[in-house]
């Protein structure tokens, strides 16, 4: 079996490979979700990606079971809620987070959108003495504008923030336009959600036509379209075993030139509209 790429995730040091595994909406997977995981972890993923949110809890702790004593050598993101933004509020938040997860430690914490009530400035002063306190070990954002990210990196810091992770894939390739090219322009990794267009992908003919001439699967295509770009990641949820597996080893293939030109003529960058967030 290929060699699944890892990269470094933006300025951090960290090495995660270039798919990760994805956990919105996994509560509703609980009979399988655990071993999809694991088995993500063998194909050759080594970071999983949660939320707070997710199933208020529920997901953080599936994703603790589905890590016990696998905790060497994996990377965990999870992200804490605007209404949590506020300083004490956040370090409770990771706190809970934490406990769910069965570690001491995340690799890296994030702030999962803007809403304003709070300054940036009061959740990354959380961030910065959860670092201090050995709890998270790098911190970023999630669904932030280029005008956000301006201020973020202005109140962070040259090569504090880790990623910016965003609504990324064939269908909806808004962030080519401004953040894609930004965040490369300052080492700050882009984390792709909803890679596959939550499933959508997976059955789409043009795809599927594409993807049967490299003899891959259409999913494996898509990530590996996404994933091919400098600081690109991406962490698509799957429920059952074999998609897991599947998703991973897009991580292991190359695209040709001619391969990348069609897909683009097939799925074209679009420019942004509003979408909801994840």
């Amino acid at each position: 079996m290929a060699k699944i790429e890892q990269r470094l995730f933006g300025a951090t040091g960290m090495m995660f490979s270039t798919i990760g595994l994805g956990t919105w909406q996994l509560e509703a997977e609980q009979c399988c979700a655990a071993v999809a995981l694991q088995r993500g972890l063998d194909a050759g993923a080594n970071h999983i990606d949660t939320a707070e949110l997710y199933g208020d809890g529920e997901v953080e702790r599936i994703v603790g079971q589905a890590i016990r004593g696998r905790r060497q050598g994996l990377y965990l993101v999870s992200k804490v809620v605007p209404a949590h933004a506020a300083y004490a509020q956040t370090i409770a938040a990771c706190e809970r987070s934490l406990k769910n997860l069965r570690t001491d430690c995340l690799d890296v914490y994030l702030l999962h959108w803007r809403e304003g009530k709070t300054p940036l400035e009061e959740t990354f002063r959380a961030f910065d003495a959860l670092l201090r306190d050995g709890k998270i070990r790098a911190f970023g954002v999630s669904n932030f504008s280029v005008k956000d990210l301006e201020e973020a990196l202005r109140i962070a810091g040259p090569g504090k923030i880790a990623c910016n992770q965003v609504l990324y894939h064939l269908q909806q390739r808004a962030v080519e336009f401004d953040v894609l090219p930004w965040c490369q322009k300052r080492d700050i990794a882009v984390v792709a959600y909803s890679p596959l267009g939550q499933g959508k992908l997976a059955a789409n003919r043009r795809l599927a036509k594409l993807a049967s001439a490299r003899n891959v699967s259409p999913s494996q295509l898509a990530l590996a379209f996404l994933v091919r770009q400098q600081g690109v990641f991406a962490i698509p949820k799957a429920a059952y075993a074999e998609h897991a597996a599947d998703n991973v080893r897009s991580g292991a293939l190359k695209l040709t030139d001619q391969d990348i030109a069609l897909i683009d003529q097939a799925f074209p960058a679009k420019p942004k509209r509003r979408l909801p967030m994840i």
